[in-house]
């Protein structure tokens, strides 16, 4: 292979990581719920998340406070892909079922591809669109062990999987809306601004809630996932879906 090629595909590499990462996480999350909140687990989560990227801004020399109107920007995006999102994700993972929760995700490059073509006017042809449908059956003949019909699909509307189905399409507005502060910011500079106003404003709710007092209850298997999420979900696959956004098109 070429050394252009090999540039080339180090931005799928890094997306694909955060996927896999991610798909991972919907267990490490449904075990750390065992011991806490998902409002907790959120805080604790994205806190070690801002660490691990403040150390890559830092170690990459990008650190800049960004301007004001960039910083309500940031504010924005933290609200939607950090504190909003997770917390669809993880209040839904109380009730759902990881493997339920797995297939309804898969339907969140559709939405992306769809927001894609229609907003950031990128092109959408036939072979991406058989590649996002052959992705998300490989999705449904993973989770059902081969047995697509068995998968119940009135399960979309039960109360945790709402929750998990919204935050699919919500996704995809984060992504989309992204595109704008990559064309003027490095990825990880820009991630670390997002993460920390979505977990600040998760700190609201955390307070105000059982909050620190909550922490005790962490078993050690319950920290294990935490520190799984905040390191390799929040920080390093976080890191490298901003890498490849950068790089590639949305869809």
């Amino acid at each position: 292979m070429s050394r252009n090629s090999q540039l080339a595909m180090l931005p799928l590499s890094k997306v694909i990581f955060a996927v896999v990462v991610w798909g991972i996480s919907f267990i490490a999350t449904k075990i750390a719920l065992q011991d806490v909140s998902p409002i907790t687990v959120i805080w604790l989560r994205f806190a070690l998340g801002v660490l691990v990227l403040g150390y890559v801004v830092l170690l990459r020399g990008q650190f800049k406070l960004p301007s004001l109107k960039d910083s309500l920007y940031f504010a924005l995006l933290g609200f939607i892909g950090i504190t909003y999102h997770q917390w669809l994700q993880s209040t839904g993972l109380v009730t759902a079922q990881a493997s339920t929760t797995a297939w309804i995700v898969s339907t969140t490059p559709i939405f992306i591809a769809i927001l894609g073509w229609f907003i950031l006017k990128e092109s959408l042809n036939w072979f991406q669109i058989m590649g996002i449908g052959l992705a998300s059956i490989g999705v449904l003949i993973v989770v059902s062990g081969g047995e697509v019909t068995a998968l119940r699909f009135d399960q979309l509307f039960e109360s945790g999987n709402r929750l998990i189905l919204i935050s699919a399409p919500n996704w995809a507005i984060f992504s989309v809306l992204s595109r704008h502060g990559l064309k003027k910011y490095p990825p990880s500079h820009m991630m670390f601004f997002v993460m920390c106003f979505g977990w600040v404003l998760m700190g609201i709710p955390f307070l105000m809630g059982l909050g620190f007092a909550e922490i005790g209850k962490l078993t050690g298997q319950g920290w294990t996932s935490v520190l799984f999420l905040g390191i390799a979900c929040s920080g390093i696959a976080y890191v490298f879906w901003y890498d490849g956004l950068q790089a590639l098109p949305a869809s």
